[in-house]
């Protein structure tokens, strides 16, 4: 099973969460910020349903997959001061 790591950091003269290299918008406080990085958590683990999704990759050839809607990620917030 996949996890992702949501971190709470000061960001653009307030602070934000950020996964892997990107932020989320600048929040005024620590606690906005963390409260908001718990529901993006939240959201993240919510499954939908399974669905076909159709793609073309870079050479041009189109593609067909199943997209399970259960399958989704473990997601925490990490919160070093």
């Amino acid at each position: 099973m996949t996890h992702v790591h949501y971190h709470i950091v000061q960001h653009a003269e307030g602070w934000a969460y950020k996964l892997g290299d990107v932020f989320s918008e600048t929040f005024p406080s620590h606690e906005a910020a963390l409260n908001a990085a718990r529901a993006a958590a939240a959201r993240q683990e919510v499954g939908g349903t399974t669905q076909v999704i159709t793609y073309e990759d870079k050479d041009g050839v189109w593609h067909e997959e199943i997209a399970s809607g259960g399958d989704r990620p473990e997601a925490d917030v990490i919160d070093t001061p």
